[in-house]
């Protein structure tokens, strides 16, 4: 029985891996290091009427996932249990771009998966 959920477990990865080339795994890599605050970038808003940048923002940040196609939240860490969390509204002439300052490693022949206990598991607070 273990040997058959291994097997199991063996083919459902190498089904995955199948439809990946090494940009798409690397780039997945990357995107999850940046995530953790491991990778420094600017993030420069633009605006393309005047042909000005708006504002720049630079360090250890990272897109927020709940930003839309009118609203961006960028979070950046600024010490080592501190974080800020930068809110911008984006028009039809206000455009932005994200840049990688420096190389990073990242695999091509492995996935990365981070497990954050503490996100599993909240941290509880009674009022």
């Amino acid at each position: 029985m273990k040997k058959l959920l291994s097997v199991l477990c063996a083919a459902l990865l190498a089904i995955t891996l199948s439809g990946c080339n090494d940009a798409s795994v690397a780039s997945k890599n990357l995107s999850k290091a940046a995530d953790n605050f491991e990778i420094n970038r600017r993030i420069v808003f633009y605006n393309g009427i005047t042909g000005e940048y708006m504002l720049t923002i630079e360090g250890l940040c990272s897109r927020d996932n709940d930003s839309t196609s009118t609203k961006l939240a960028i979070v950046c860490k600024v010490g080592a249990n501190e974080y800020k969390k930068h809110f911008l509204g984006l028009s039809d002439n206000v455009t932005y771009f994200i840049e990688q300052l420096e190389p990073a490693k990242a695999s091509v022949y492995h996935y990365r998966v981070t497990f954050k206990p503490s996100v599993i598991v909240p941290d509880i607070e009674i009022k």
